[in-house]
């Protein structure tokens, strides 16, 4: 998922930095920006000093309450994941549609789906901008299907059974000559009615700047036969969910569930029919610009409507272009 330098002059990678992009101490920046704007009082700077000095005990244990919320039910889809493969797949993705948004609740983040998703009959490639591990369950809560990551995710603690228990396409990011067998692989899932989910970015970035589009796996569209889902993953404030460069995953996962009302916004675009597009160049680019655009037609809201998490209750997948 992230990643700074390139092994391969190749590989596609971001400029962002967790230095730079991502708000490593997300509530206590707001809340100096609070005070900042709070008219002043005589004798109330020093206790103001005072006060930003002393730990915010709530705030720590409300994160330490979501981060434990999120990593059992994460661990909870692991134990139920091979009961589950028995049941009918409608069945099926309907409970991790309900799952991953239970994780993403119990993570803390606020989301709001815009849009309308394709219909769940035929081959389907779901292609989103990437910014956050967070990316996955969002999408997944609405869109599941077959993820496309790094070999290297397949050795996550928890992260990486759950990704092989939920079909996840392992590739060798740092073999060009894998790319071809990759994009076959691809096809023949779309070719027999599924779905495959991919960021084709190559890379995260911060949120603020965006990758382009490696047409790659859109060919993949093309010969399985299937439409393109463009999707657009925006979150609030931007820098507590990018997960960049070197930015370990802990780090990422404090932050998150530090970060007082972070609400990711996921914008469903009109469907891209591949056969009204000469090639896959043509195509990505079609669907780079359907996530880069601020203005396309959307309803309102979807049924999917909102969901708002409450306190009681892992590196981004880099694709090859």
């Amino acid at each position: 998922m992230n990643g700074t330098t390139a092994l391969s002059p190749w590989l596609p990678t971001a400029p962002c930095t967790p230095g730079h992009c991502a708000a490593h101490h997300p509530g206590s920046l707001h809340r100096r920006e609070a005070e900042r704007d709070r008219p002043a009082h005589p004798g109330s700077l020093h206790r103001r000093e005072a006060e930003q000095d002393r730990p915010d005990h709530a705030g720590v244990v409300r994160a330490v309450v979501r981060l434990t919320a999120g990593l059992g039910t994460l661990l909870l889809g692991i134990l139920l994941a091979p009961a589950a493969g028995l049941l009918p797949a409608a069945t099926r993705l309907a409970l991790v549609r309900h799952w991953t948004r239970a994780v993403v609740r119990a993570f803390g983040v606020r989301v709001r789906y815009e849009g309308t998703a394709a219909p769940a009959a035929g081959p389907l490639l779901v292609v989103a901008n990437h910014v956050s591990w967070l990316d996955i369950p969002l999408i997944a809560a609405v869109l599941p299907g077959r993820m496309v990551a790094k070999s290297d995710v397949r050795h996550w603690p928890v992260l990486g059974t759950l990704a092989a228990l939920g079909g996840t396409l392992f590739i060798d990011r740092d073999g060009i000559m894998a790319l071809p067998g990759t994009v076959r692989t691809m096809a023949g899932v779309l070719a027999g009615g599924g779905r495959v989910i991919v960021f084709p970015e190559g890379s995260t970035w911060c949120g603020r700047e965006r990758g382009r589009f490696r047409p790659a796996a859109f060919q993949a569209a093309l010969d399985g036969g299937g439409a393109v889902q463009p999707v657009r993953i925006d979150y609030r404030p931007t820098d507590a969910a990018a997960y960049v460069a070197d930015d370990p995953l802990g780090s990422s996962l404090w932050r998150v569930v530090t970060t007082r009302r972070l609400t990711a916004v996921v914008r469903l675009r009109e469907p891209l029919p591949g056969g009204r597009y000469a090639d896959r160049r043509a195509l990505a680019a079609a669907a780079q610009r359907a996530v880069a655009s601020d203005s396309a037609n959307l309803p309102s809201l979807s049924v999917h409507q909102r969901s708002r998490s409450r306190p009681s209750s892992a590196s981004s997948a880099r694709t090859p272009a």
